[in-house]
C-alpha cells in the first residue's frame, strides 16, 4: 500500500544536457475524453484499458519524486482529466506540497466537467485553470468538437470564477473554422475578466481532416485584432511557452503559443507523464522513459535513476513541419500525451 502521506524528501534537481532546468511537470491523468475535437484526436477512439494506465496513487508518488528534483509547477490534464473517477482525490494529494517544494497545481480542461468539480479544485489548492474552448459560436463548437457540449462548458467556466479560479481560455487557431472568431473571443475574454492564449495547430497523430487546410500561423489569426488594438509585449510568465501581451485599451493578457512559426524550445522547462506512466520528453518526438515499469519494479526510488535518464535524452528541439502529404510528427494523439 501506499503510503499518500509520506514525505517527499530531497534530492538533486533536474538539468538537461543543454543547460535547461525542467522545473514544470504536465501530468496526463487519462487518455479519456468526452470530446472528440477535430485537432486532438480521431472520431472513433480506441482508450486504454485501466490496467495499461497508472493508479491514482502511483500518479502521486511519481510527482513527488518530480518535486523532489526541483519541480515547481505540475499542471494536470488528459484526454479530460476531470472525467478519471476520484480525480479530486488526486489534486489534493498534490495540492498539499503547494507552499511546501510546489509553488502551484493547475489544470487544462475541456469544461464540460467543471460545474461539478469546481469547489473541490479550489479545495486542493488551484487558483488558476486553463480552459480549451474554440468557439464561442454553438454550431462552429459542434463541428469541432463533435459534440453539443457548449452549454456546459459556459456553466462550468461560471462556477470556476465564483470559486475565485482565474481562468485562461486557450483558443487553437483553425483556417476556416474558427479564425475569423479570434477578435470575437479576444473581445468576450476581456468582458469576462479571463486571459486568453492563442495556439497553432500541431501535427500530432492522424485525424480525419488534412492539417494543411487547418494551420493558420498566428500572425495571421491576429491581423483582424492588430487592425484595432496595439499589441505590447509584457514579461508575465506562467511556466509554460506562451508569449504574453497587454492588449491597448483591455484588461486581458493574451498569449501566443507559435511551435510552428516561431520556435521557443530553447527555453524549454518542460517533461510530461502520460496515463501509462511515461514520460515524453518532447511533445514533438517519440522517444520516452517507462516510469510505470521501474516504479512498479523497485518502488519510488527506482523513479529517480530513470528521471536521469530522461534529462540526458531530452532533445534540443521538436521537429514540426505541417505539409499536404506529410506524416504526423509523432503517431500518438494529443489526448495520451496531455496538453
Amino acid at each position: 500500500m501506499v503510503d499518500l502521506n509520506a514525505p517527499i524528501g530531497s534530492t538533486t534537481g533536474m538539468i538537461d544536457r543543454y543547460g535547461r532546468r525542467i522545473d514544470y511537470l504536465r501530468i496526463s491523468v487519462t487518455d479519456r475524453c468526452d470530446l472528440r475535437c477535430r485537432y486532438c484526436m480521431a472520431e472513433d477512439m480506441v482508450f486504454l484499458p485501466k490496467n495499461q494506465i497508472l493508479t491514482l496513487e502511483e500518479i502521486g508518488v511519481i510527482a513527488d519524486r518530480f518535486i523532489a528534483r526541483g519541480v515547481r509547477r505540475i499542471r494536470l490534464s488528459g484526454g479530460e482529466p476531470l472525467v478519471r473517477r476520484d480525480f479530486s482525490e488526486l489534486a489534493r494529494r498534490i495540492g498539499r506540497h503547494i507552499g511546501g517544494g510546489l509553488d502551484e497545481l493547475t489544470l487544462t480542461t475541456n469544461g464540460t466537467q467543471l460545474a461539478r468539480h469546481a469547489a473541490d479544485l479550489h479545495d486542493a489548492g488551484m487558483r488558476r485553470i486553463n480552459v480549451s474552448l474554440d468557439s464561442l459560436r454553438p454550431d462552429v463548437f459542434a463541428r469541432i468538437t463533435r459534440r453539443d457540449r457548449l452549454a456546459d462548458v459556459l456553466e462550468g467556466i461560471a462556477a470556476a470564477c465564483a470559486e475565485g479560479i482565474a481562468i485562461k481560455i486557450n483558443m487553437v487557431a483553425m483556417r476556416g473554422v474558427n479564425d475569423g472568431e479570434v477578435l470575437d473571443m479576444l473581445r468576450w475574454c476581456d468582458a469576462q475578466g479571463h486571459d486568453l492564449t492563442l495556439i497553432e495547430t500541431m501535427p500530432l497523430g492522424a485525424i480525419s481532416d488534412d492539417r494543411q487546410d487547418q494551420y493558420i500561423p498566428l500572425h495571421e489569426a491576429l491581423a483582424p485584432v492588430r487592425a484595432e488594438y496595439a499589441l505590447l509585449p509584457i514579461d508575465h510568465r506562467t511556466g509554460g511557452p506562451a508569449r504574453y501581451f497587454a492588449v491597448e485599451g483591455m484588461r486581458v493578457r493574451l498569449g501566443l503559443i507559435t511551435p510552428m512559426s516561431e520556435n521557443f524550445c530553447s527555453g524549454c522547462n518542460r517533461m510530461r507523464l502520460t496515463c501509462q506512466g511515461r514520460i515524453y520528453m518532447c511533445l514533438g518526438h517519440e522517444d520516452h522513459v517507462d516510469l510505470m515499469t521501474a516504479f512498479r519494479a523497485g518502488g519510488a526510488d527506482a523513479v529517480d535513476s530513470r528521471l536521469d535518464e530522461a534529462l540526458g535524452a531530452k532533445p534540443l528541439r521538436h521537429d514540426f513541419a505541417i505539409g499536404r502529404g506529410l506524416p504526423p510528427a509523432t503517431t500518438r494523439h494529443m489526448n495520451v500525451t496531455g496538453g
